[in-house]
């Protein structure tokens, strides 16, 4: 695995972004995955418990966060017998006041046992994502498409089906990665996965829902484009999430025009490291 992480942490307990947080949208920027990451991590750490499951994760990203010091504050919503609701917020600190960036909330559920009887769910025989063999020792992200999995951004940029195999960093140095984690920040990629066409994006998502039936095997991950519907600068985006086991969730994102800053893979190029994300 890379020894690269989104934040190392000060002596007060604060995120604080390194280069691989940063965002091709802007020079200021930090990616989806980044703020995912922090905030998926702070839920799990301050209000897992044994017999709960995280299953959905819902952030607002409705300002652009900066390479800034950053916390995350959670709150519990609702405890029931079956269901944990937690809310949590993002915020950045610039030295003179704190400005909230993101919020959100995630659904814990108590595991049990299925109801009886069968339901549909998609045939084996209508699976479409099969990922591709790749060393243990090699962390760097396959991408699909028509011809096959390849390494480079710039060889996937068209308009057919997206497919993303990849293995999540960590938050921090200190902070092991967890599925939960690891299915959170994987899932951001629904975004790229699903606004990803000719030349490049022109999308910028504003929010993740990501449910999970189950949490994750194995340090990959795998996003497919489901859908990708879009009407006067706004669309919206489906994909399912896979391990090698076979599927275990869903991410949903809608999306913003942001053709001002387009961002054209084939002329970016990012150090060993950096995430795959926009």
């Amino acid at each position: 695995m890379s020894a690269s992480t989104f934040f190392t942490r000060d002596d007060r307990g604060r995120f604080l972004p390194t280069a691989v947080a940063h965002s091709r949208w802007g020079p200021d920027a930090l990616n989806g995955p980044a703020l995912c990451a922090v905030a998926a991590c702070a839920v799990e750490s301050e209000h897992s418990a044994p017999g709960w499951r995280p299953a959905r994760f819902t952030v607002e990203l409705f300002k652009s966060a900066r390479t800034l010091p950053t916390t995350v504050t959670t709150e519990v919503q609702r405890a029931g017998g079956r269901i944990r609701v937690i809310t949590f917020r993002i915020q950045q600190d610039d030295g003179a006041e704190q400005t909230l960036v993101a919020q959100g909330v995630t659904v814990f559920l108590k595991e049990s046992t299925n109801p009886p009887g069968a339901r549909w769910s998609p045939p084996e025989s209508a699976r479409t994502f099969f990922p591709p063999d790749v060393p243990a020792d090699d962390a760097a992200p396959r991408f699909g498409g028509p011809d096959g999995w390849g390494r480079s951004l710039a060889d996937q940029q068209h308009a057919h089906r997206h497919r993303l195999w990849s293995e999540p960093i960590p938050v921090a140095p200190d902070i092991a990665l967890t599925p939960f984690q690891r299915a959170v920040i994987t899932a951001e990629s629904t975004s790229l996965m699903t606004n990803w066409g000719e030349g490049g994006i022109g999308f910028i998502n504003c929010d993740l829902t990501v449910a999970l039936s189950r949490l994750p095997e194995g340090p990959r991950i795998g996003v497919e484009a489901d859908g990708h519907d879009e009407s006067d600068g706004i669309s919206v985006g489906t994909a399912t999430l896979y391990d090698a086991r076979g599927r275990f969730g869903t991410g949903l994102v809608t999306a913003v025009e942001n053709s001002r800053a387009f961002i054209d893979f084939s002329t970016d190029v990012r150090p060993p490291g950096w995430t795959p994300q926009a």
